[in-house]
């Protein structure tokens, strides 16, 4: 679909193309920014490992390998920053991005910081190359190419936010895994199969076709990424998951959360250095847990990203993180909720997060540590909207605020039976988009008899190696919507602003399944949310 102005994002130009175009383009070096609190070697300590990359400054000059895996992230400001990343097998010599518009061709160039993590299951080195394009114009579109010295580049097209109240759409899905098989061990010593990496299905490919033909601004992938922890080439899972979704990521930035399985036994203290290395995010601050918990505003739209881990009761990942950062994460949220609520420029807050705060699926459940941590403070300052995962299914609930009184699960309450046109300053409608392509769905799990499952508790570590969960029963009266049919979809988000300052405005949500066995997508259902903007 073409662009404004009649540019279309698959227009980018590619190796043979954009080699004579690179070759004579007048270089402004842009100075590189630090994500996600990259380190030299020297400088780190034993904190800053429980969540940094290393940065590796010693490049290889001889062999180039391709670039691998491009995809975009923003940066702090989504109108005026973006990150281009991308890995390799090996070292590159001066790992770089030229960039500009596509009426004046590549005329910039920034260089890339390289950043290294050793996987503890393979001990192989992974090498992946971010460059931090800055002092970019709002609302643009522009084309870059990414290259090393000896490096046939690849290129790509991204649009910078908008500024302002303006339209624009994203998408949001979790628990993607990857469509991918690797060398499993055979009978015989040093002989291999192939065989299905991870949790993987080909939804977790046809659903990168269905955001590419929505075509959103920026997509949001709400935990559990490729599942690399379950597989038994970590590295390779990653790298297959990168050249599944380059498809779209190199032409819209994909915003992570990190979920249960991005937790990889012996990858950093607490297991997420892998996550860590392979994206750069907007930093929040913290000397010690960069990169795991996130923000950044496109247009009115305030989005916020956590890492649940810390706050989930259930013990789900490679080993037991809860309360890492001893409180700083919640600390740091709360003073972003109640900026952005206070803020005349931002009408809308968007939690993205993993693990959720409701459930009628018997899979996961919800979880009483999230709803005890973070449910009074999207109560407080007034959330619009939770999009989750972990769940693999699609259900969404009513608008709530509070909890019903003396539940011991502190079940969410439900302040309106609206189901198609909500006022979300009354209360927050949560939505679980856990059907991303796993080979795992669990929409034919959902309770028959309106009830839903809570983990309160958990106990010794049982024979699986994971701390035995209690679960509790409870009314799921918070429930508007559950889809016991399709396991596969994601949800697209389109905003409008409104016309005048204090009047209306509203995301239109739309639903769309990822059908089997041809990857088609079809909406299944939309709903409006409305609000009074915050200029009025």
């Amino acid at each position: 679909m073409p662009e404004k102005g009649g540019f279309s994002r698959r227009s980018a130009l590619r190796a043979a193309v954009v080699g004579g175009a690179l070759a004579g383009a007048p270089v402004a070096v842009a100075a590189p920014a630090s994500a996600a609190s990259a380190v030299s070697v020297s400088s780190v300590t034993t904190a800053a490992q429980a969540t940094s990359p290393l940065l590796w400054r010693q490049p290889e000059k001889l062999g180039a390998p391709p670039v691998d895996g491009l995809h975009l992230t923003f940066g702090a400001d989504p109108s005026r920053e973006m990150f281009v990343s991308w890995s390799s097998v090996t070292p590159i010599l001066k790992a770089r991005v030229r960039y500009g518009t596509p009426e004046d061709g590549f005329g910039h160039e920034a260089k890339a910081e390289t950043r290294t993590y050793i996987d503890a299951a393979s001990n192989r080195e992974v090498y992946v190359h971010h460059a931090h394009l800055t002092n970019l114009h709002p609302d643009t579109t522009y084309v870059y190419a990414a290259l090393g010295d000896g490096v046939l580049p690849d290129a790509g097209t991204f649009r910078t936010a908008p500024t302002g109240r303006a339209p624009f759409t994203f998408t949001s899905f979790g628990d993607q895994s990857v469509p991918s098989v690797g060398w499993l061990p055979g009978a015989g010593s040093g002989t291999y199969s192939a065989g299905i990496s991870g949790l993987a299905s080909p939804a977790a490919a046809d659903i990168v076709h269905g955001i590419e033909q929505v075509q959103p601004l920026f997509h949001l992938l709400n935990g559990d990424l490729c599942y690399a922890n379950l597989s038994n080439d970590r590295v390779r899972t990653w790298n297959s998951f990168f050249a599944n979704n380059t498809r779209s990521t190199r032409y819209r930035p994909w915003m992570p959360a990190a979920g249960n399985h991005e937790n990889e036994k012996g990858n950093g203290p607490i297991g997420y250095q892998a996550y860590l290395t392979r994206f750069a995010l907007p930093g929040n601050g913290s000397a010690d847990w960069n990169g795991l918990w996130y923000a950044f505003t496109a247009g009115s739209v305030r989005v916020i990203v956590l890492q649940n881990d810390e706050v989930a009761l259930q013990d789900a990942g490679d080993s037991y993180v809860n309360g890492y950062s001893g409180g700083e994460q919640r600390a740091w949220l709360e003073r972003q909720l109640k900026a952005a609520r206070a803020s005349r420029q931002i009408d809308w807050i968007v939690v993205c997060m993993h693990q959720v705060m409701v459930s009628s699926s018997d899979a996961n459940g919800a979880d009483l540590g999230i709803r005890q941590n973070w449910g009074p403070l999207f109560d407080r300052y007034e959330v619009d909207l939770v999009l989750c995962g972990h769940e693999h299914d699609y259900e969404r609930s009513l608008a709530v605020r509070g909890t019903v009184s003396g539940s011991e699960t502190l079940t969410p309450n439900p302040v309106s039976s609206a189901t198609d046109d909500i006022d979300t300053s009354q209360g927050t409608v949560h939505m679980v988009l856990g059907g991303g392509g796993t080979n795992s769905p669990s929409n034919s799990k959902f309770f028959t008899n309106g009830t839903g499952k809570v983990i309160t508790a958990v106990g010794a570590v049982g024979a699986n190696g994971k701390k035995t969960p209690t679960y509790v029963f409870e009314q799921a009266v918070w429930s508007a919507f559950r889809d016991l049919t399709h396991p596969y979809g994601f949800a697209a988000f389109d905003v409008d602003p409104g016309n005048r300052p204090g009047g209306q405005t509203s995301i239109r949500v739309t639903y769309y399944t990822v059908a089997q066995p041809d990857g088609a997508i079809a909406p299944l259902e939309s709903f409006t949310l409305h609000r009074k903007r915050s200029d009025g």
